[in-house]
């Protein structure tokens, strides 16, 4: 059975009413304890009565009173998320376990610096023509089935490394990194799509946010621990040692994970969790076609302009993760251990900021106002970084990258969820395989670039670089709004003029 049982709301039940379409989850959930009218036509959709419609549209023998089913929220959706969030964290850890002390790679398989960021370049490259065939197995076989393949590639190239610690076996790390690379087209899409198949309609934006938060996490682990596992020594034969000891304990920690998910992980609970997900279960395969929902989701404008301003953001925070190292030595020579603490500095200030927002919108349901505001101080706090990186002051540069951090990083959960408030009622799995398609396009070209201008022109014109795109990007972001509200203006007109 197709898994589209990802549905917020009744947003689509107003078509029926001609009311203009809800701006919030939360006027989309059906009260509970509520009968529907469902009307068995063509369109057989759910209509509450609590509602604002007009009954006299449904008068007749089309309309028929039916209970509501029962929903219940179980204990176990935190062992699901915070699993997954888990695998997640493994994944993303083995994403900056290079780049973090690049020169030491460097240096150790004898290598040039392009060489390096493409280990953290080739997690942004596989995802792009992995992730259809992905977001096709997500809506056919289901949210298990995803995490299992995910952690399963995970594991295999975790241990592919560490054939891997030798300076003649620089092929063999590329390829462990590449099977590693594979997994994320699994897992990083699915924080969105899990929270509204286990959570509650008041606790699915913070449950996003902390599915997020889990890759964050494993960010900031691979900015920590990799300087402190492989010390920056000129013997060869120690540093393979220290090398693979940091393999073996990212293979172990991957298989555990594998485990887990292989016993523990469910599909989705016995009871959905809200009357939208009653409603999802209870749609026939026949009448989703994914083929159609990519191409809806394609011609949605408010979600194309939204898809461009994410992956001009995201992008950003991808290629300053990946040459941070470089940024930091060159102003700061032998600083490898406070490269990956700057790193890890802005990965917890971003998880501070994905979970506050989290939080944030599951009691304010203010998606338009939230995202560009984040968006804007996502800029403001580059444009500092920027300028302060070299004063010579290790402690200004730990301030102003924490404040990046905060807002860049904790824009990630907004960009799902105002995806799921722009493009209902697709699924969920979908917008944000869609948003991470673009982020990882322009992270690769925000790497390349920024790398390129930063080798001939120094740190400060690479950063201006990107502060010119988050400019871009905040005045798109003000436009998704205006554009959205005149869609769905547009769209209650139309559906006035056919009743």
């Amino acid at each position: 059975m197709p898994q589209n049982n990802t549905l917020k709301g009744n947003r689509a039940n107003s078509e029926l009413s001609g009311e203009e379409w809800p701006q919030s989850k939360a006027e989309k959930n059906l009260a509970p304890g509520l009968a529907s009218l469902r009307c068995p036509g063509p369109l057989g959709r759910s209509i509450s009565i609590g509602s604002q419609l007009d009954i006299q549209a449904l008068r007749g023998d089309y309309a028929e009173v039916v209970p509501n089913p029962e929903t219940k929220l179980y204990h176990r959706r935190w062992f699901m998320l915070f699993l997954f969030s888990a695998v997640s964290a493994s994944n993303a850890f083995m994403w900056l376990q290079y780049g973090i002390i690049s020169n030491i790679f460097m240096y150790f398989y004898n290598i040039d610096s392009l060489a390096i960021d493409w280990l953290a370049m080739i997690y942004l490259l596989t995802y792009i023509p992995l992730i259809l065939p992905v977001l096709w197995l997500l809506d056919n076989r289901g949210i298990r089935d995803v995490v299992l393949v995910g952690s399963a590639f995970n594991c295999i190239g975790a241990w592919i490394k560490i054939g891997s610690a030798s300076p003649s076996m620089f092929p063999v790390t590329f390829l462990g990194q590449f099977v590693c690379s594979v997994a994320t087209v699994f897992v990083l899409g699915i924080p969105s799509y899990l929270a509204s198949v286990w959570f509650g309609e008041k606790e699915v934006s913070t449950a996003c946010s902390i599915g997020v938060l889990g890759n964050q996490l494993g960010i900031a682990i691979g900015f920590l621990v990799p300087p402190i596992l492989v010390p920056n020594v000129d013997d060869m034969d120690e540093l393979a040692h220290h090398i693979s000891i940091m393999f073996y304990i990212t293979a172990g920690v991957a298989t555990v994970l594998f485990i887990l998910v292989v016993f523990l992980f469910q599909e989705r609970p016995e009871l959905p969790p809200t009357q939208a997900q009653a409603t999802a279960r209870s749609i026939p395969p026949e009448q989703y076609s994914y083929i159609a929902s990519i191409c809806r989701l394609l011609r949605n404008w408010p979600f194309i302009l939204l898809i461009i301003t994410y992956g001009l953001n995201v992008g950003c925070f991808y290629a300053v993760s990946t040459l941070l190292n470089r940024m930091i030595i060159e102003h700061y020579p032998g600083e490898e251990v406070n490269a990956g603490r700057i790193g890890l500095t802005i990965v917890i200030a971003g998880m501070v900021g994905s979970l506050i927002c989290g939080v944030w919108l599951d009691k304010t349901k203010t998606y338009k106002q939230t995202t560009l505001a984040v968006y804007f101080m996502s800029l403001v706090g580059m444009i500092i970084y920027a300028a302060t990186l070299n004063l010579g002051h290790l402690w200004v540069v730990f301030v102003t990258a924490g404040a990046l951090g905060f807002f860049m990083t904790g824009y990630l959960p907004l960009g799902f969820e105002f995806a799921v408030e722009l493009t209902y009622p697709e699924s969920e799995g979908t917008s944000s395989g869609l948003l991470n398609c673009s982020a990882q396009v322009f992270g690769i070209i925000f790497t390349i670039c920024q790398g390129k201008i930063i080798d001939f022109y120094g740190t400060r014109a690479g950063n201006i670089f990107l502060c010119v795109f988050l400019v871009i990007g905040t005045i798109m972001t003000g436009r998704t709004s205006d554009c959205e509200i005149f869609v769905s203006a547009k769209v209650s007109r139309l559906t006035h003029c056919l009743l």
